[in-house]
Formats: C-alpha cells, structure tokens, sequence
C-alpha cells in the first residue's frame, strides 16, 4: 500500500487548483498526511536587448502571499504550511517535491489541448512526466447543459 505522509498541492488560484485542493485535503484528512500548498509566480520582467521589457502579468508577492494564505483546509486536523516560491512552475514545483519528499502531489489541470497547449506548454504535463511520486491531475467539474 503506498504511504503517503507528505501531500503537495500546487495551485494558481484557479477553479480547478480549488478541485484539487479540496481533493488534497480528503487524502490528507484521510492518510494523517501534512499538506504543503504552493504557489509559483513568475521571476521579474526580462529585457529585451533594445531595452524594451517583455511585460509579465504579475501580482506584488505580498497580495499573492495574503492569496496562499486564505487557502486552508477547513478540517482543522489537517496539518499544513503554505509556501511562496519564485521561478518556473513547473521546474519549482519539481524541486520542492524531490526536496521535501513528498510522497503525492494533488494540482489542478485547465485541460487545455491541441494549439494553445502546444504554444504554452503545460505545467501538469511537465510535473506528470518527469516526477519522483505519483501525481493526480483533477479538472473542475463543469456543469453539463442538459
């Protein structure tokens, strides 16, 4: 039976990183584990070699740190700690897994395909592949249209 002591949960406050996240808190809930939740911004804005800068949508880290801090499990027995970490999604989120040994991470997926993934990328794809413990990718639910 796989042990699971260490869960983390990557989010980017979207709707599905909320699926997950509730997702992450039944495991953790139900296995005793601790809860790591992430949040990865992107690094400050680079320079073109005209001096021109290549502008990122980004939030201060203070409003993203009051943001990773309103995410908390609601079952109080559940132990976590939130963390703020400044690169590549995918690669950080890399990091922090083999780093804390973390036995599962639990992230939202947008479920994008065909040209904007290819031109994007995908950060659960990356973490999916390269890995060192099982990953649960959770889309939100939409509701159908009967």
């Amino acid at each position: 039976m796989l042990q699971i002591r260490k869960i983390l949960h990557p989010t980017d406050f979207s709707e599905p990183s909320q699926a997950a996240f509730d997702l992450a808190c039944a495991l953790a809930r139900d296995y005793g584990a601790r809860l790591l939740i992430v949040h990865v911004y992107p690094p400050p804005p680079v320079y073109a070699p005209d001096g021109i800068a290549i502008p990122f949508p980004a939030e201060e880290p203070l409003a993203l740190q009051n943001r990773l801090a309103a995410i908390k499990p609601t079952d109080s027995r559940i132990s976590y700690e939130h963390r703020l970490v400044e690169g590549d999604p995918a690669e950080k989120i890399l990091e922090l897994a083999n780093s804390e040994h973390v036995d599962l991470i639990v992230m939202g997926t947008h479920g994008t395909t065909g040209l904007a993934r290819l031109l994007v990328g995908s950060v659960a794809e990356s973490v999916l592949r390269k890995a060192p413990c099982p990953v649960l990718t959770v889309r939100a639910l939409t509701p159908s249209s009967t």
